[in-house]
């Protein structure tokens, strides 16, 4: 019922006109209902004023002029029919209209809050978990709306029936509620079971993608060990579970629909001899409270499996509406509004930096002056990859000054500063796309030109223009058709597309032969006349390469004034 509720005060507009529409439709058709019994009178030879109802149903058609014949009550109860019809065609296309902006709304709004999350979060999330959660869990969470309007549905149709019943024997229509009730207690139980399974579904799809995931990603080194059969058991094992939960789920479903429609017909026959033989009433009020009663009596039947199903999706939706809720306090501090430049240098100032208890930097000075070629080097584990976070905002020291130009990071508009990096990340993974894709990334404002110069800055132009289609070739999954070199380039021209003031490349040439990285150094030394260039790298040639060196070394750094004198630490 949490749920239920919980659904119609995020989508208050959409729900309202719902429950409206559904509403109307049922007044529609309970009208036509009434018309039921002068009709039922007039067919068996009857009088109606034995009955209430009818003879109510008579005198108000009296009064609005119209004659209550035969023909006249069935476009009566026809007329209500399609009325219903209608309004039931303009509801459910509403429904189905919701239901698509309710899936999209929790994935955009998931998203959202992923990408606002700071980068230390971001690195405790599973992909394949937050794949899930994007692809299924939304598509569950908005069947689960679906469902939850169902229901309201179907209680209003039970509401109407009712109080249509009511006017022909209040007896009967309280007795046959108040059974119903209680058999919808009683099959409780199967609801409770399938709100299990639910919830096992949505964690164990959660494990399975997430481990699929890593697996896919590593398929490659496992394939070449022989070692993809342990991954293909773990696999076995999670989806082995994940279909034992769905099968409990079915069996439950299909449990509380065989224990409805036996249970439906005795109390059917047990209204039937209650209100010919008990209630003595006429067999025209007997004929409609037959079918009014079996009518309710289905409607709560179907109501409680439709809130069954809802029990089965609403797992994913509060497993979703959590992950959002978790980004969303994860969120990054953005307190900077001025305009970032970089005319002076960057300056970190005795920074301080620590992982929960692990003490990464205990006082951190570098400079690094404009157009001028860094290099940062060390011992693995030593801090080189939180500097870059730092340099980029990623992270914030515990203590000390990250200075940009003089001013502090915390002071500045943080998004903008970041447009003005261009960043090249130790995995050169591209898309499989064309290569004016991977380095454009569907950014709107740039162009075909600026990927053309990025490439030329990067020193990969005249491969590129050797391919068989130029920039408009295929590089393949991970660009798994162009040489370590060329990904490397092309990577680098990517950051360089939108043309930024400060290169960051982190482990730029690790993966590379020597003519290739070779090649890249004398790339990054041009570059340097135009841009500020840090690189982390362990590389010997990078290093030489470079205008000035950092070794860091038990959270502090020692500077080397030129990357020849770096050459025996390597």
């Amino acid at each position: 019922m949490r749920t239920l509720i919980t659904y119609i005060m995020v989508f208050p507009r959409r729900s309202a006109f719902v429950i409206l529409a559904l509403l109307v439709a049922g007044v529609a058709e309970g009208l036509s209902l009434t018309a039921l019994l002068p009709l039922l009178s007039i067919a068996v030879g009857e009088s109606s004023g034995d009955s209430g109802i009818g003879q109510f149903m008579e005198d108000a058609l009296r009064k609005i002029g119209i004659e209550p014949t035969l023909d006249m009550i069935l476009i009566i109860i026809v007329g209500g029919m399609f009325t219903k019809g209608l309004i039931l065609l303009l509801a459910n296309r509403q429904v189905g209209y919701t239901v698509a902006h309710v899936a999209t709304a929790l994935r955009l709004n998931l998203i959202e809050a992923l990408l606002a999350s700071r980068w230390q979060y971001y690195l405790r999330q599973p992909v394949g978990s937050l794949a899930n959660s994007v692809a299924t869990e939304a598509y569950r969470a908005a069947n689960g709306f679906e469902h939850s309007v169902n229901v309201l549905a179907l209680a209003t149709q039970v509401l109407v029936y009712a109080l249509v019943a009511v006017f022909i024997s209040w007896q009967a229509t309280l007795a046959s509620l108040f059974i119903g009730l209680f058999l919808l207690i009683v099959l409780h139980r199967l609801v409770r079971a399938t709100r299990r399974a639910g919830a096992n579904q949505t964690q164990l799809l959660r494990h399975l993608l997430t481990y699929l995931s890593d697996v896919l990603n590593s398929v490659k080194s496992l394939k070449a060990m022989a070692r993809d059969n342990v991954a293909d058991a773990i696999l076995r094992d999670q989806t082995k579970q994940l279909e034992k939960a769905t099968r409990h789920e079915v069996m439950s479903r299909a449990a509380l629909m065989a224990l409805q429609e036996p249970i439906l017909a005795a109390i059917t026959a047990a209204g039937l001899y209650l209100a010919l033989v008990v209630w003595q009433l006429s067999l025209p009020e007997v004929m409609v409270m037959v079918f009014l009663l079996t009518r309710i009596l289905g409607l709560l039947n179907k109501t409680q499996r439709k809130y069954q199903q809802l029990a089965v999706q609403e797992s994913a939706y509060w497993a979703l509406r959590k992950a959002a809720e978790d980004a969303a306090d994860a969120a990054e501090r953005r307190s900077g509004t001025d305009e970032p430049h970089l005319q002076q240098g960057i300056l970190l100032r005795n920074v301080q930096f620590s992982y929960d208890k692990k003490i990464i930097f205990k006082q951190l000075d570098i400079e690094i002056p404009i157009k001028t070629f860094t290099a940062v080097t060390g011992p693995s584990g030593v801090g080189k990859s939180t500097l870059i976070d730092l340099l980029c905002g990623l992270a914030e020291p515990n203590a000390g000054e990250v200075l940009i130009d003089g001013k502090s990071l915390h002071e500045l508009d943080m998004r903008r500063w970041r447009h003005m990096i261009g960043y090249v990340s130790q995995d050169t993974i591209l898309l499989h796309d064309t290569v004016m894709n991977n380095i454009l990334v569907g950014e709107p404002a740039l162009t075909a030109e600026d990927a053309e110069r990025a490439l030329r800055q990067a020193g990969a132009w005249d491969f590129v223009i050797a391919l068989p289609d130029g920039m408009q070739t295929i590089v393949g999954e991970r660009g798994g058709l162009l040489s370590g070199g060329q990904r490397q380039r092309i990577a680098i021209a990517r950051a360089l597309a939108h043309a930024p003031v400060f290169l960051i490349l982190d482990e730029p040439t690790s993966a590379l032969d020597p003519e290739s990285e070779k090649t890249i150094c004398e790339t990054l030394q041009q570059l340097s006349k135009q841009l500020t260039i840090i690189a982390v790298s362990h590389q010997p040639a990078v290093i030489n390469a470079a205008d000035r060196v950092f070794i860091l070394s038990e959270g502090e750094a020692k500077t080397l004034s030129h990357g020849a004198d770096a050459h025996s630490v390597n």
